[in-house]
């Protein structure tokens, strides 16, 4: 797949946005696609990733994925600067910032614990996001569920064999993936096609290379590093942001919130395959349990529009 093909197939995409109905099976499809395309890609380049990060370091990796993100996005886009109004403008810097904090925190704690735990604990943002938005007193069994999930992953409650601070990492990650998923929603209404998306990563790469460069330096201008940079890019932001910004114009919030929860599988196998993190019985269990949470609460929203989050 090469990065000249984004701009059409995001045209295109969004052109049949336009003459799809939002409910009912057959308009769902699309969308949902999207989501399980971009989750597979973002969680193998997530791995990809942590490969890197012996030689540019976890800041250096976000700096040079979201500067290499920023700048094919801004190619392929070109997107317009003028004639948008402050709130348009407010929303989009608010969602630079809210991407390279998730970025930041969450390759924070890859660098510290394996990949399918960080994304298992990572993902009950948008699970407690998908609670709040429905206000349906029986997600909160799914929600117990889900914790009870993260119980067991703890080892009992304690994460006495994980770090800390990758596992503080993580959470916090996921209450910036929860914020990403409503500032992606409203960027989606208020700019066309990926605009939006190619500024705020503009914006985010812009704010986070000053952090990159302080901790790797020349590091970052090695042949090597900035080829696997760019792969991690297209794999973990280009591709996966793009397709779930075009999702989120036709798939409520609160659904695309709960569908994130699939990511801890997707997630656990990218590590296994690509970097060698077998799951031991006990964790496959929690992360299990955490999916068919995730499984429960959409089931709970099966013939009943769930609410939009607007801006």
């Amino acid at each position: 797949m090469t990065v000249p093909d984004t701009a059409p197939v995001s045209a295109s995409v969004s052109a049949s946005a336009a003459t799809l109905p939002e409910t009912g099976r057959r308009g769902s499809l699309g969308p949902v696609g999207l989501v399980l395309a971009g989750g597979i890609s973002v969680q193998f380049g997530g791995a990809l990733a942590v490969t890197l990060m012996p030689r540019a370091g976890a800041l250096g990796v976000v700096a040079l994925r979201l500067l290499v993100a920023a700048v094919i996005l801004l190619v392929v886009c070109r997107p317009r600067v003028r004639g948008h109004s402050r709130t348009d403008w407010g929303t989009v810097i608010v969602f630079g910032i809210t991407m390279a904090a998730m970025n930041g925190l969450f390759y924070q704690s890859v660098d510290r614990i394996p990949l399918g735990t960080a994304v298992t604990l990572e993902v009950l943002g948008p699970l407690a996001l998908s609670v709040a938005v429905s206000r349906r007193a029986v997600n909160l069994i799914w929600a117990g569920l889900a914790l009870a999930g993260v119980f067991l992953l703890g080892g009992g409650g304690g994460f006495g064999s994980l770090d800390p601070l990758g596992v503080a990492f993580a959470l916090s990650a996921g209450g910036m993936w929860a914020a990403y998923i409503v500032f992606s929603a409203r960027t989606g209404r208020r700019f066309p096609q990926a605009d939006g998306l190619a500024l705020a990563m503009a914006i985010g790469a812009l704010l986070f290379l000053p952090l990159g460069i302080a901790e790797s330096g020349t590091k970052l201008l090695d042949p090597v590093t900035l080829g696997l940079g760019a792969a991690v890019a297209v794999l973990s932001s280009v591709l996966p942001y793009t397709l779930e910004l075009l999702a989120l114009r036709r798939l409520p919030a609160s659904t695309f919130a709960i569908m994130m929860s699939l990511e801890p599988a997707i997630a656990a196998t990218a590590g296994f395959f690509i970097l060698n993190q077998a799951l031991t019985a006990t964790e496959a269990a929690a992360i299990a349990l955490v999916i068919a949470a995730s499984m429960g609460a959409v089931r709970t929203q099966v013939g009943r529009r769930a609410p939009k989050i607007t801006s």
